[in-house]
């Protein structure tokens, strides 16, 4: 049985990255509040927003892709890829 099936055992706390340089350095932006936000909301967040405050002009593509891929028009509605991006990190234990 995984950790997610048994709803009676705690979760992990969220391991820092191992990038401290980068967890530690947000530049001023959305990504930057948003990081902020999450962390008074509670302890696990998507660590990849870290690297977006980081460094917002080298990922700007990758938000944009992002946002591309799980918006335009397609077969499955956004709220069905969505699912399916929730479930696959949960079976992945990582936070969505």
């Amino acid at each position: 049985m995984s950790e997610n099936e048994n709803p009676g055992k705690p979760k992990p706390v969220m391991e820092p990255m191992f990038l401290p340089g980068v967890e530690n350095n947000p530049q001023p932006g959305p990504y930057a509040d948003a990081v902020r936000m999450m962390r008074a909301a509670g302890p696990e967040y998507p660590q990849i927003w870290n690297m977006f405050a980081f460094k917002p002009e080298a990922t700007s593509h990758l938000a944009r892709f992002t946002q591309e891929i799980m918006r335009e028009p397609a077969p499955l509605s956004p709220g069905v890829r969505e699912l399916i991006a929730a479930y696959t990190s949960a079976r992945n234990d990582c936070p969505f």
